[in-house]
């Protein structure tokens, strides 16, 4: 509480790690961190073949009749897999504070951009031609739409996302460019502290105000997943104290009324107390995780499966759901939805590999040469 507001690394107390102690918990941190991506995104990808309430509708387009009839069992629990995306958020507010301590506004910037794009370009593209190929489930976009889907910026534009799920990017670059602020001035315990609180206070009087602006900078149905995720990270970096175990507290009590009034409008097919329970149980893994107790946990392959969460999650929905309409009647159900599955990560693996590399490091050289431009 007492740090210096001009550190960007403080110094570590009697009770702190070393450096190299600290280098090695960041990196099992980072093996679990993946494992739980993966999870959470296989989780949103049965949630959307096998238990949204679209799916469960008599004559739906996707199965051509309730999914609950279909397969009642993987009904019942991919019924809960649209936490997968809460729990999306919470990680993102503990990677992007992690992954930006000490770095400046500009190395932010280009961390995020060279994260979020690449695939998502080659998302927008494959959706557009598979729906194109496989239409009756989805409506195709013109390309007037299309084209500004490329940049990332169709919701504020008021312009349909060629896939559903993009409607969270929204919500992730809303947060970067709040947290940008903090990263300005240099991140430290104090700051970040007062963010959460801010922020936090702000997404609980954006509704009440009726202001549209206030709304959609607070954005109050997903600030409380980031928030939780800061506190996390915190707790990893420094260690648990009253102050942060009340901003978790706090971001779950919220949480738990953003979950039932999700379930009210949108989801309609689980229930409130099965999702507060798997979202309590995640927040606690996460506790373990920011406390160190899977620091031990460094299987190599966590890695590579964290690296096809991003990619998984933006192509598989429109695409896959269109893909089973089309197989449904030579196929188990079950066995379709697996397959179906294997063969997006299959992808995933091949866009990371192949395009998202790449791509990458081009964006990477351009942004920097023309900061470095900029400065000089």
């Amino acid at each position: 509480m007492t740090l210096p507001l001009t550190a960007t690394r403080p110094a570590p107390g009697p009770d702190a790690p070393s450096a190299p102690d600290r280098r090695r918990e960041r990196s099992a941190r980072l093996h679990a961190l993946d494992g739980i991506r993966l999870l959470a995104a296989l989780m949103v990808a049965a949630h959307h073949y096998a238990g949204t309430d679209r799916a469960n509708r008599p004559g739906n387009p996707i199965w051509g009749r309730p999914v609950s009839h279909v397969m009642p069992t993987v009904f019942h629990m991919a019924a809960y897999g649209w936490i997968g995306v809460e729990i999306f958020f919470v990680i993102s507010g503990f990677v992007v504070c992690m992954s930006c301590w000490g770095r400046t506004p500009g190395q932010f910037f280009v961390s995020r951009v060279m994260r979020l794009y690449p695939a998502y370009w080659f998302a927008v593209l494959f959706t557009t031609a598979v729906l194109a190929a496989l239409p009756g489930v989805w409506e195709r976009l013109g390309p007037r739409e299309v084209l500004l889907n490329l940049t990332m910026l169709q919701s504020g534009s008021g312009v349909r996302d060629v896939d559903g799920v993009y409607w969270t990017l929204w919500s992730e670059l809303r947060f970067y460019l709040l947290f940008l602020a903090v990263v300005w001035t240099g991140l430290t315990y104090r700051k970040v502290v007062l963010f959460c609180c801010v922020w936090g206070a702000s997404a609980v009087l954006a509704p009440a105000a009726g202001l549209p602006l206030l709304d959609l900078i607070a954005a109050p149905e997903s600030a409380w997943y980031f928030i939780a995720g800061l506190a996390l990270y915190l707790m990893h970096r420094f260690g648990q104290d009253p102050l942060l175990w009340g901003i978790l507290g706090m971001a779950w009590l919220m949480a738990q009324k953003e979950l039932g009034d999700r379930i009210d409008e949108v989801e309609h097919v689980s229930g409130w107390r099965g999702a507060v329970l798997v979202f309590t149980v995640f927040l606690m893994v996460m506790v373990a995780v920011a406390s160190g107790r899977t620091d031990g946990l460094r299987w190599r392959w966590l890695a590579t499966a964290g690296s096809l969460t991003y990619p998984l999650y933006l192509m598989h929905y429109a695409a896959g759901t269109a893909l089973i309409s089309r197989l449904r009647d030579g196929m188990d159900a079950r066995l379709l939805t697996g397959l179906v599955t294997a063969c997006f990560l299959v992808l995933s693996w091949a866009v990371h590999r192949f395009v998202e590399r790449p791509l990458a490091g081009v964006v990477k050289r351009g942004l920097e040469g023309a900061f470095a431009r900029t400065r000089a």
